[in-house]
């Protein structure tokens, strides 16, 4: 059917319409996109233009420029600065024949170089210089405003930061004002001065906040110089003599042995028969040198026998063998191993009748200390300290054990060692005990020793003797350095006191800086663990030694005393006399000064008398340790113990309105006292536990009833009783702890 028979002619025409409005729809569409396509590409060419205009323009002005500078450079001159020629005049000769005020001028020229006088050379202005007439300042504003440059994008730079830096060094490194640096902070939510010292995070972020590339960076390490220039490859080495440590527990008579081989008496001007520091020695044999350091046998000092396992090429191991294998013994054995060092073990004490040194050569295997005679490789030696049994046999032993280790070090090179021990004397100031590694130590060298440098004013051997140089392998007693170091520091010779100074101070600061780091963060961790724990009660200390090694060892073995109730606090621990700062110190602080083998100078004694404060002197570990036990055991709460001391019956319960019950009762054990604790027990369990309120015997008021009597007693704030109840009747008791 034609569509005209199903649609009225309205509909029709409608439709009409729809699609015609619908075709001018699109065409409108179609119209407005080539518009706006057109529109768009003369933008694009407008901005194009503009671009090339600009360009020509800044080209222009550049020329603009560069003309003035070449009318400059063709002026005549003024009479300060005269205009240079090409041609010079032929040499010295035409100088010399110079008219004298030409010359003058010259030189007065040269005198007043840098002066700018108002009437700048090529000035734009005339030779009027006082600005040609009233607009000239006017012209010059509009030169300059045309003459105007876009700002240069930002340099980025690369900026080492190291551990610390000060805010002024961190914004010279950037090139930037320490102010803005200071605002960038403020930004952060940090407050700092200018001389603040920052620590190596938070620089790097600021760095990186101000647009820089931040590295992490110890550049001005002094130490990276060290190991630069410590190569020195084309020394001759030569053959050295080995260092030997003597270890074994204590009393095992390992000074004694020495003291053999050198023909001295050491053990017995010791305190108490006991090594409490770490000697060198070295002794001339048949066949060559050997260099010897004793170390103590004392448990505490273990950090010093380390040292001496480090600093040594071979070790005797002292046993005695009435005694066998003790901890420092099993200790000794795990330095020697740890440091790599081979082991000689010698059996002392073989000329006592109970000695029994298989045994001793049984507990050593189970060591892992297989004697040659069992395959192993180890020498065993039996000797006597006392009688001199075997001691050859020893030195044969060592020297044996040195050849095969084929030992060398360069002799004429600047010279490398370990400080073994230091201390302060009264009259030469800091003096340390130094075992040179390699090269040659003379007097007047600038030796770094850890945090400390000085130049050797001079150089004792073990004798006391002075000496003006020291080889390889051989001991030496220094005077000259600033500061007492630490045991166990490496030393190094250096050329120039400069560097020395400069890298000890480095590692001061350093030292420093990191040693108030930890102390922040153990304050912190200490005040979470008093929270925690409740309150700890602390016996603060201050340790005074001779030597770094007694003062460390003594430090560490009274720490080890610390529990969770009581707690060993060493304020402060060096080396040297007792002085006021010490005193002051202790009555600050309220702490009790240890001195082990020093005393108190005259100043310092008066002051700890007019302060009360305490001051005790020991010569030997043991004491020191027991007596600062009995302190803290002191200081530990008392335990708290019941104990029984009587039974009751209650036979009757009165009632009485007001007052409450009252118990009728009859002692049957013991005795009860007024102010005793008491249990109530139906049926043999308890029921309540508090006091009594009161006792009475009739109508009076007594302190206690005894076994077989009757009483009347009131329970404090407890009514509910009944006949046949029975009382137990405690007190409780403080009993002292012992740590």
């Amino acid at each position: 059917l034609p569509l005209s028979e199903i649609l009225s002619e309205e509909e029709i025409a409608a439709r009409k319409r729809d699609e015609e409005r619908q075709r001018a729809l699109k065409e409108r569409q179609a119209a407005d996109l080539r518009a706006r396509q057109e529109r768009e590409a003369a933008a694009r060419a407008a901005a194009e233009a503009r671009k090339a205009e600009e360009e020509a323009r800044l080209r222009a002005e550049q020329q603009k420029k560069e003309e003035p500078a070449a009318a400059a450079k063709t002026t005549t001159g003024t009479l300060h600065r005269p205009a240079k020629t090409d041609a010079k005049p032929a040499g010295r000769d035409a100088k010399r024949g110079a008219p004298a005020p030409a010359r003058e001028a010259e030189a007065a020229g040269k005198r007043r170089g840098g002066l700018k006088t108002r009437g700048e050379v090529g000035a734009t202005t005339g030779s009027n210089w006082r600005g040609a007439g009233k607009g000239g300042g006017r012209r010059h504003q509009q030169e300059d405003r045309s003459s105007f440059q876009a700002p240069a994008e930002p340099i980025v730079r690369e900026v080492h930061v190291p551990e610390t830096i000060t805010v002024a060094d961190l914004a010279h490194k950037m090139a930037v004002k320490a102010t803005e640096v200071i605002k960038a902070l403020m930004k952060m939510g940090s407050m700092v001065t200018i001389n603040q010292v920052l620590d190596q995070e938070t620089a790097m972020i600021i760095v990186e906040e101000m647009g820089h590339k931040a590295l992490a960076a110890k550049l001005d390490d002094p130490d990276a110089f060290l190991e630069e220039s410590e190569e020195h490859k084309d020394a001759e080495v030569l053959p050295r003599a080995p260092v030997v440590t003597v270890m074994g527990h204590v009393d095992h008579g390992k000074t004694s042995l020495l003291d053999y081989i050198r023909r001295a008496k050491v053990a017995s001007g010791e305190f108490g028969g006991i090594t409490q520091h770490i000697g060198a020695y070295h002794v001339e044999t048949s066949r060559g040198m050997v260099t010897f350091l004793d170390t103590p046998g004392h448990e505490a000092f273990t950090a010093m026998r380390a040292r001496g396992a480090k600093a040594t090429d071979i070790v005797i191991l002292v046993v005695a063998a009435d005694d066998g294998v003790m901890p420092q013994t099993r200790e000794a054995i795990h330095h020697a191993k740890a440091a790599g060092v081979p082991l000689v073990v010698a059996i002392n004490k073989i000329d006592k009748p109970e000695a029994n040194p298989d045994r001793v050569t049984q507990e050593l295997i189970a060591e892992e200390v297989i004697p040659e005679a069992y395959g192993g490789d180890t020498m065993f030696v039996p000797v006597s300290a006392k009688k001199g049994t075997g001691i050859d046999e020893l030195l044969e032993a060592i020297l044996l054990q040195a050849e095969v280790l084929e030992l060398t070090a360069p002799k004429d090179t600047p010279a490398k060692g370990l400080i073994i021990e230091a201390r302060l004397d009264k009259g030469r100031g800091p003096v340390a005990s130094l075992l040179v590694q390699s090269g040659t130590l003379r007097k007047g060298d600038v030796l770094l020793a850890g945090a400390t440098f000085g130049r050797i004013r001079a150089m004792l051997d073990e004798n006391g003797k002075q000496i003006d140089e020291a080889g390889p392998a051989i001991p030496v007693e220094i005077l000259g350095l600033s500061d007492v170091p630490s045991a166990g520091d490496e030393a190094i010779a250096l050329a120039d006191e400069k560097k020395a100074r400069e890298i000890a101070l480095f590692r001061q600061g350093k030292f420093r800086d990191v040693k108030l780091a930890k102390q922040q963060a153990a304050k912190l961790e200490t005040i979470m663990e008093q929270m925690s724990e409740g309150e700890v009660k602390t016996l603060p200390l201050i340790i005074k030694a001779d030597v770094q090694g007694s003062q460390e060892a003594l430090v560490q073995s009274l720490q080890k005393l610390s529990t969770e109730e009581v707690r060993v606090n060493v304020i402060h621990a060096a080396v040297g006399a007792i002085s006021e700062s010490d005193v002051n110190l202790a009555q600050a602080s309220g702490a009790v000064i240890i001195g082990f083998n020093t005393r108190a100078d005259a100043g310092a004694r008066k002051l700890a008398e007019s302060f009360d404060v305490d001051i005790r002197y020991y010569n030997i570990i043991y004491d020191a340790v027991d007596e600062v036990k009995a302190a803290l055991s002191g200081m530990l709460a008392p335990e708290k113990r019941e104990e029984v001391i009587g039974l009751v019956e209650i036979r009757q319960v009165f009632t009485i309105s007001k007052v409450g019950s009252i118990a009728g009762c009859y002692v049957l054990e013991g005795v009860v006292r007024r102010n005793s604790h008491v249990r109530l027990l139906r049926n043999h369990t308890v029921v309540w536990t508090g006091e009594l309120e009161s006792l009475k015997r009739f109508k009076d008021d007594v302190k206690e009833v005894k076994f077989g009597y009757e009483c009347g007693l009131q329970l404090r704030n407890y009514n509910d009783i009944k006949e046949g109840d029975q009382l137990e009747v405690f007190e409780i008791k403080e009993v002292a702890r012992t740590l």
